[in-house]
């Protein structure tokens, strides 16, 4: 993935830099475990100093998004610890292996490295209560003044799993888990960090949902001619802004570039009125139609909508159902 600096512009380019990243991580191009470049390689890409790269990569380090190998480089966090392994198999089928023996394994395993029986007994028993606690139910948190960020990962969610899927700002996730710790925390990768503290007090697990990479959307705009005016809509705030750092550093002053949320009609009216071409998200769509058809005589032209079909990428609902226990691995 190659990143875009625009240098005249009055974004710093930190801030542009570190959105870019935050993205490519979130969005997958950069898995966990994978080799971030070195700032001498990012340097020559996009014409920064080391120094203001490196500056990024501490940033992402101090919020827990990347890790720091001393001799090694900066890695993608990789935020399974050791109690999150696979979920045990499930029956018998011809395309597992033998479970009796994996389970044989796993208590030998035990008694070997000094367990007693009962010991043993009790530690698998410690575990797979936990699991059951984990896939209870589904808390998505992010902050409060991007709660449109939990909304979008609930609803793709709900459908798809047969647990409860509740919304959570992060500001009240303590006193949540403080009246039950049952259950699994979700959230993006961008608020991972202070989720996973506040999980990690309650004995929680908290697991970060990948974004959809917008491969689509993303063509679109590097295709759209320059002076092009785009309108970005979604409930959730941050979306808005990283969108609008990461397509300015695309495109530079090229688009004209206008965001809002759909609850605010004056914003969204105004918008319309001046896009040629609206982005947004699915729970916007039905303001942003219902606005054009309102409004179709104060429109000089109709811009063209388009809607992004999921926030989530493809394969993370499938990882979420493997972590709380829903799907055979």
């Amino acid at each position: 993935m190659r990143f875009h600096i625009q240098q005249d512009s009055d974004i710093p380019a930190s801030s542009q830099l570190y959105n870019q990243i935050c993205f490519a991580i979130a969005a997958r191009h950069f898995p966990p475990g994978h080799r971030l470049p070195s700032t001498r390689q990012l340097a020559m890409q996009t014409g920064l100093h080391r120094n203001t790269i490196s500056k990024v990569y501490r940033q992402l380090e101090n919020d827990g998004v990347v890790e720091a190998m001393a001799g090694s480089g900066i890695y993608v966090r990789d935020q399974q610890n050791p109690r999150d392994i696979k979920p045990a198999p499930g029956p018998r089928s011809r395309h597992l292996p033998d479970i009796d023996r994996e389970v044989r394994q796993s208590v030998d395993g035990l008694l070997n490295a000094g367990c007693t029986l009962q010991q043993a007994r009790d530690l698998l028993t410690r575990e797979i209560d936990w699991r059951l606690r984990c896939g209870a139910r589904v808390l998505v948190s992010t902050p409060r003044e991007d709660i449109g960020a939990s909304m979008l990962i609930a609803e793709e969610l709900t459908p798809h799993l047969d647990v409860p899927v509740e919304v959570v700002p992060m500001e009240e996730l303590e006193s949540v888990l403080e009246s039950s710790s049952n259950g699994t925390v979700v959230t993006s990768r961008y608020f991972l960090q202070p989720v996973e503290e506040i999980a990690r007090r309650h004995s929680v697990r908290a697991v970060p949902v990948d974004l959809n990479d917008f491969r689509h959307e993303l063509d679109l705009l590097k295709d759209l001619k320059a002076g092009s005016c785009v309108g970005l809509v979604s409930i959730s705030p941050g979306i808005l802004r990283a969108a609008e750092v990461i397509l300015h550093s695309m495109r530079g002053n090229e688009l004209l570039l206008m965001t809002a949320t759909p609850d605010v009609s004056s914003r969204l009216l105004a918008l319309l009125r001046a896009s040629s071409h609206v982005l947004c998200d699915r729970p916007s769509l039905p303001l942003v139609e219902q606005n054009l058809r309102q409004n179709r005589a104060q429109l000089m032209r109709l811009p063209q909508v388009h809607c992004a079909q999921s926030y989530l990428g493809s394969a993370t609902i499938d990882l979420l159902r493997k972590e709380i226990g829903l799907l055979a691995a």
